[in-house]
C-alpha cells in the first residue's frame, strides 16, 4: 500500500485550497476513501489526504424556513434520526437509515455519501487491472462483460456503472441542492460520471452543506440483496412538494440518479393506484438493459409503483 501525507484541515476552505492542484484528496468519515486507497484502484494517486473531521460547524442540522440545512460532516445516522429531516424530508431520513450498516452509518457522512465513487466491480478492481473509460481507457468492460448490476438506461459518456448512493434519489426527488466552497448545484445536476468522480466537483472544490426543501410527503424504497450493508440494486424516491407537484427519482439504474418526468406526468392529476401503475410503466419506457440486467427493469417498475403508493396512503 502506498503512503500518504496527512493534513488536518480546520475548515472546508482550507481543505479546498489544499486540493486545488489535484495532488490531495479530502476525507470525511473515510468509509469509502480508505478502501479505495488500500485497494489501489486509481490510475494516479494523491500525495496528501486532507482530513476534514475536525472542521468546525460542518456537522449541524438546522432549519432555515422551509429548508433543512445539513452540514456535509453530519453522520448518516444523525440525519436519519433528526426530527427536522424525518418530519420535512422523510425520504432522505429513510435513505440514510437504509445506507450500509449501523456501524458505517455512525462513521460515514452525508457529504461522503453524495461524493462516493461508483461501485462497479470493473472500476473497483484492485491494482487498476481494468483501465476503464473512467480512468482514461477506451471502453467500459461492463458493456459486454458481467453487467448484472449495471445501467439499464444506457451509458453516460461511455460508462455503464450504476449510481450507488442511497441519498441521491431522495435528494433529487426533494429538489435539494448541494452547496460547495465555490457554488450551489441542484442535486439533479450534481451526480454524473466525471473521471474517477461520480459528481461534478472540480479540483479545489469541497461540499459544505446540503439544502433540502421540506415536502408535504415523501417516501424512499430500496431493493438490495441483503437488508443491511448492501448497495442498492435499485432504489427510488418520490416527493409531493408544497405546491402539490410530485417528483420521482430512481437510483441504481444509470451512472447518475434518473428523475422520471414521464412518471411525474402520469400522477399530475393525483396519486392513486391506477396513476401509480401508469407512472411505473412510464418510468421504465426508455430502458435499454444490457445482456444480464433486464431483471432490473421490473424491479424499477415495481419500486416506482410502491413508492408513489406510499404518498397516496
Amino acid at each position: 500500500m502506498k503512503h500518504f501525507k496527512h493534513m488536518q484541515a480546520s475548515s472546508a476552505k482550507e481543505a479546498a485550497s489544499a486540493t486545488e492542484k489535484g495532488a490531495a484528496v479530502v476525507m470525511a468519515g473515510g468509509t469509502d476513501l480508505l478502501g479505495t486507497l488500500k485497494d489501489e484502484i486509481l490510475p494516479t494517486y494523491p500525495e496528501t489526504v486532507v482530513d476534514l473531521k475536525a472542521a468546525a460547524g460542518m456537522d449541524g442540522i438546522s432549519e432555515d424556513g422551509d429548508v433543512v440545512v445539513i452540514g456535509a460532516l453530519a453522520k448518516l445516522a444523525a440525519v436519519a434520526e433528526s426530527d427536522a429531516v424525518r418530519e420535512g424530508c422523510a425520504a432522505l431520513a429513510e435513505a440514510c437509515a437504509r445506507a450500509a450498516s449501523p456501524t458505517i452509518r455512525h462513521m460515514g457522512t452525508i457529504g461522503g455519501n453524495v461524493c462516493q465513487m461508483h461501485r462497479c466491480w470493473y472500476f473497483r478492481v484492485p491494482d487498476d487491472r481494468f483501465h476503464c473509460r473512467r480512468k482514461g481507457g477506451d471502453w467500459c468492460p461492463a458493456r459486454i462483460g458481467d453487467n448484472r448490476y449495471h445501467s439499464i438506461f444506457g451509458d453516460q459518456d461511455g460508462c455503464y456503472a450504476a449510481s450507488s448512493h442511497d441519498t441521491a434519489p431522495a435528494l433529487v426527488a426533494l429538489g435539494a441542492s448541494v452547496k460547495t466552497t465555490k457554488r450551489e448545484v441542484p442535486a439533479e445536476e450534481f451526480f454524473r460520471a466525471n473521471g474517477v468522480r461520480s459528481n461534478v466537483l472540480e479540483d479545489g472544490e469541497v461540499v459544505t452543506d446540503i439544502r433540502v426543501p421540506k415536502a408535504a410527503k415523501s417516501a424512499f424504497l430500496k431493493f438490495a440483496l441483503r437488508k443491511s450493508i448492501d448497495f442498492p440494486v435499485v432504489n427510488c424516491a418520490a416527493a409531493q412538494l408544497a405546491d402539490g407537484s410530485v417528483r420521482v427519482a430512481l437510483g441504481g439504474v444509470y451512472p447518475a440518479p434518473v428523475r422520471s418526468t414521464a412518471a411525474e406526468a402520469a400522477v399530475a392529476g393525483g396519486v392513486s393506484a391506477d396513476s401509480a401503475a401508469r407512472a411505473a410503466d412510464a418510468a421504465v419506457e426508455d430502458c435499454k438493459p444490457l445482456a444480464k440486467n433486464a431483471y432490473k427493469v421490473e424491479i424499477a417498475r415495481t419500486l416506482v409503483k410502491r413508492t408513489l403508493s406510499e404518498l397516496a396512503g
